[in-house]
């Protein structure tokens, strides 16, 4: 690859270390991390729904993740040709448009799983989630370049790891409310049990409408590198490129581990666990994903050293304790059982302690810290697949601590210094989450032909060594020092 042309013009203002912060948009937008991080990880829990309700094999019930991130690839691909054929359309209505359109889209696809739960169709819950999947496509072309913009470049990846650490707090908290709420509270008998997500995704419809409203009337100040031209300028760059596949090997290895982690530990050679119980454990993999954000947000700031050492201590400690007393509580007797509940979570010590040493050695560099964290996966991965058991079971969960910093560190590694470029860039890395629709597929029907899901871990074994690359010598290929501005 040559490396990419550039303009001789200055940065923007926003790219520069004086540009202003804007914490009351900031704080905004994190909203919508939450919701999309709360309702994609409850595809965990339809997942083996499904594949009970309507006898799935491992590669039907994963067509799941097929139709929601694959709509994530249509709705950006749409998003890409109409940039590249007419100029950006986010630059033309504005980010605040963008994402109640995306809202509104969101709505309707979750209204559809009434109609689909009503007359027991599969293809109807697909089709319905392919919906919900391309309004959070442009929920994350908008929202994402939006977070890196609102404040100086140099702290983007600080600012996108705190957001998607609200993300996480969607996702941790999503397994325990979704398994209640679908494998109890509402579970029904009849209907093959699809009812059992009827009330669940009414309930989002219409918080999907109120927050599209919500957003409809607030003020988001416009801010930006000025209205991007026609043409897939974008496509210069190798470092967006090279990106673009990061994503897509994140995204897959991701949703493919969270995917399969109920039936992974219902296996007689890891943990045997049921559905209800194994829910607790997909919540703490996605709540280690919340401490590691919250770690990566702080660690690749500007704040103190001291400060920074401080936070880097206090957020796994508060997590852990968290994680300590949802553990200990008993719904059987309506008590804590603290003995009890430590010594299920003593386990995860290592892995927090783990992860705080290779904070240390990533030296707050977003690149180096990508290249650690995605080889810890790959080493975890390996144990897992070897080992078997206990060791397996704490591997696989632990991997949410060290996937936890790759979507904002490879998102703002490739949209560094992409000036008026960055909604054409967010809209192919958005369109990469292509990933999250076609691995997880692939894994089950490795697990499918070897009649062992825990040699399938090969999948996002090779999607996180491709991760570690990335974070390694990927992003720095073709890159330039300056920004990118209209010619």
């Amino acid at each position: 690859m040559t490396n990419a042309p550039t303009s001789p013009a200055p940065s923007t203002a926003t790219a520069s270390g004086n540009s202003p912060t804007y914490r009351g948009p900031f704080a905004i937008m994190t909203v919508l991390f939450f919701m999309w991080g709360f309702m994609t990880v409850f595809n965990d829990i339809l997942i083996p729904r499904f594949k009970e309700a309507f006898t799935l094999d491992y590669f039907q019930a994963m067509l799941v993740q097929f139709a929601f991130f694959g709509a994530y690839f249509v709705g950006s691909l749409a998003y890409f040709i109409i940039s590249a054929k007419f100029g950006d359309p986010i630059a033309k209505i504005g980010y605040k448009n963008g994402v109640v359109i995306g809202l509104l889209l969101s709505a309707l696809g979750s209204a559809l799983f009434w109609p689909a739960a009503t007359i027991i169709s599969y293809p109807l819950f697909l089709g319905a989630l392919f919906i919900v999947g391309l309004g959070f496509a442009m929920l994350q072309i908008a929202a994402n370049p939006y977070v890196t913009i609102l404040g100086p470049e140099r702290t983007a990846s600080s600012r996108l790891n705190l957001a998607q650490a609200f993300n996480s707090v969607g996702t941790t908290t999503g397994p325990l409310i979704g398994g209640y709420l679908i494998f109890q509270y509402f579970a029904h008998t009849g209907a093959q049990g699809a009812d059992s997500v009827k009330v669940p995704y009414l309930m989002f419809c219409i918080v999907f409408l109120i927050l599209a409203a919500v957003f409809f009337m607030i003020h988001l100040p416009h801010v930006g590198e000025g209205r991007i031209e026609p043409g897939a300028g974008a496509l210069k760059y190798p470092h967006v490129l090279l990106g673009v596949l990061a994503i897509f090997m994140y995204v897959g290895g991701e949703v493919s581990i969270g995917s399969s982690l109920i039936n992974f530990l219902g296996q007689k050679n890891v943990a045997s666990m049921s559905e209800i119980e194994a829910k607790n454990y997909v919540a703490l993999f996605w709540g280690g994903m919340l401490i590691g954000r919250f770690m990566g947000a702080v660690e690749l700031s500007e704040m103190k050293k001291l400060n920074k050492q401080l936070f880097l201590v206090l957020i796994p400690i508060l997590g852990f304790l968290l994680f300590w007393v949802l553990r200990s509580w008993n719904s059987d007797q309506h008590q804590f059982d603290f003995a009890g509940g430590w010594t299920i979570v003593q386990n995860y010590l290592p892995l927090l302690a783990l992860c705080w040493v290779m904070f240390q050695f990533g030296k707050a560099m977003a690149g180096r810290t990508l290249l650690i964290f995605g080889s810890t996966i790959v080493v975890l991965l390996a144990i897992a697949m070897l080992m078997g058991g206990k060791v397996a079971m704490w591997c696989v969960v632990g991997v949410g601590l060290f996937t936890s910093i790759g979507w904002p560190n490879i998102f703002s590694l490739a949209l560094d210094g992409m000036g008026v470029y960055k909604s054409q860039v967010s809209s192919l890395l958005v369109m990469a989450v292509l990933g999250g629709a076609l691995l997880p597929p692939l894994m089950g029907l490795i697990a499918d032909i070897t009649h062992d899901l825990k040699f399938a871990f090969i999948v996002p074994l090779i999607a996180y060594a491709y991760v570690a690359f990335y974070g390694w010598k990927g992003h720095k290929v073709g890159r330039t020092t300056q920004t990118v501005v209209a010619s």
